[in-house]
């Protein structure tokens, strides 16, 4: 089955935090983002392959959010565009502040349990997906 989780966040709030927020709130243990509409004052991205974020200030349009949330960890990916529609995107780190919304809609399936362990195919903890009990 599937659940559907629409929510709003509001000027000063931050991406992440608040999707980890809901979350957790809403003990959601296999969701994943459906869709994001919204603009930030600022974002904090890492890009592939490196250790640390990089953030900026500005007026930015959230063009895509992607990725799997769960009370056992999320990984989720953004895209944005400056006030030229220049877009970048990598891997959502927290402070990224919301300007005027993000309007996000989750879905979650209730049959699955998304956990997050290191399974010997990377130095990371990766997506293990199990059947809900």
């Amino acid at each position: 089955m599937l659940q559907i989780h629409p929510f709003r966040l509001k000027p000063g709030e931050d991406l992440r935090a608040g999707i980890e927020a809901y979350v957790q709130q809403h003990q959601l243990k296999a969701a994943f983002v459906m869709t994001c509409v919204g603009s930030l004052t600022q974002y904090h991205l890492r890009m592939a392959d490196q250790s640390k974020g990089e953030k900026k200030n500005g007026h930015f349009e959230i063009v895509s959010l992607v990725g799997t949330c769960s009370i056992h960890g999320s990984h989720l990916h953004l895209s944005i565009s400056n006030e030229a529609g220049i877009t970048t995107g990598g891997h959502l780190l927290h402070e990224c502040h919301v300007y005027t919304t993000a309007e996000i809609v989750l879905g979650e399936s209730t049959e699955h349990v998304f956990v997050r362990e290191n399974d010997g195919t990377t130095a990371w903890e990766e997506l293990q997906v199990k059947k809900r009990q």
